[in-house]
């Protein structure tokens, strides 16, 4: 034998005879656990604490805004998503052409199935489509006591189709926002919810905000996509303090479900424990990133919806 070559013989068989024996005590533990034994799995593999967030909202058969979009983005996010279906669209990239809201008492029958099962830590309101939704979501909330709710007033969808009916936007202005953390109108929501003309400038925007806090809410996030300049600019108004956010503005149309999406990422950000403040600051970053990577779309002959999933393709 080679001089030196015995050490490392040793060594290769004591090797080989561990590593045949850590192989039966894996086939042991893993035929117990297939026995019922399942607790030795949950010791060394606990269940992680899963954040849950909740979307009530309107279906968009398109995918890109509604239910559909907010569901992306409770995924792209990481956190598990749960849903109220309000409404029913025949929508596209280019527009709604039809609308089937859902009855109230069947939405009231979603939110308790959903509440009273899930440990839901933050709930996003967008397309509610009636007054007697509004009735019906006001009541289950205040039913649950819940604490964490971003509202998102859709009234007209990107293509110009109202998502709402006018008689509802008094039970919006009454019902809802009094319950919300947070409210995330655009420019042309903020003017409507206040009968106003629309603000032009960041006085006005944040005079507007001030108004709109006034309704009971805890804090008015006005976006600024709809503005002009080179940066699309969100103010969050809160009791003692304004906050600009500020983000280039992107030369693209593909911005299908943008608005649902970033109060969706509020929710998430809400539901994982973030400050309110922190949650704005993330979705704002991350609906950016969203808008930016559009592009490399091709989906419909409108406008096309923004990519939630741009961090992983």
């Amino acid at each position: 034998m080679i001089a030196g070559s015995w050490p490392r013989l040793a060594r290769l068989i004591r090797a080989l005879r561990d590593g045949f024996a850590n192989r039966q005590r894996l086939l042991l533990f893993h035929g117990r656990a297939r026995r019922g034994h399942g607790g030795v799995l949950k010791q060394m593999y606990p269940a992680m604490t899963t954040p849950v967030a909740l979307t009530i909202a309107g279906s968009d058969s398109s995918g890109g805004a509604g239910i559909q979009a907010d569901l992306k983005t409770f995924a792209a996010l990481g956190v598990y998503g749960a849903s109220v279906i309000t409404a029913l669209t025949a929508q596209n990239t280019r527009g709604v052409t039809g609308i089937h809201a859902v009855p109230a008492e069947f939405v009231t029958a979603q939110m308790d199935a959903v509440f009273s099962d899930l440990e839901v830590g933050a709930v996003k309101i967008g397309m509610v489509a009636q007054a007697a939704s509004i009735d019906a979501i006001a009541a289950a909330l205040s039913r649950w006591a819940f604490r964490h709710v971003v509202l998102d007033p859709v009234m007209v969808a990107t293509s110009g189709d109202r998502l709402l009916a006018s008689e509802a936007v008094d039970a919006l202005r009454t019902k809802l926002i009094p319950l919300a953390t947070v409210i995330t109108p655009n420019l042309p929501e903020a003017a409507a919810l206040l009968d106003e003309p629309m603000a032009a400038s960041e006085a006005e925007i944040e005079s507007q905000g001030r108004r709109l806090l006034s309704l009971g809410c805890r804090a008015v996030l006005v976006k600024g996509g709809h503005g002009e300049g080179a940066e699309s600019i969100d103010y969050l108004v809160g009791a003692d303090t304004t906050i600009a956010l500020a983000a280039p503005r992107l030369p693209t149309k593909n911005t299908h479900g943008t608005g649902c999406s970033l109060s969706s990422a509020i929710a998430a950000g809400l539901a994982k424990g973030e400050g309110l403040e922190n949650a704005v600051r993330n979705a704002k970053a991350w609906i950016s990133a969203a808008i930016g990577a559009a592009d490399r779309f091709s989906v419909g002959h409108g406008h096309a919806p923004i990519h939630h999933f741009h961090k992983f393709y």
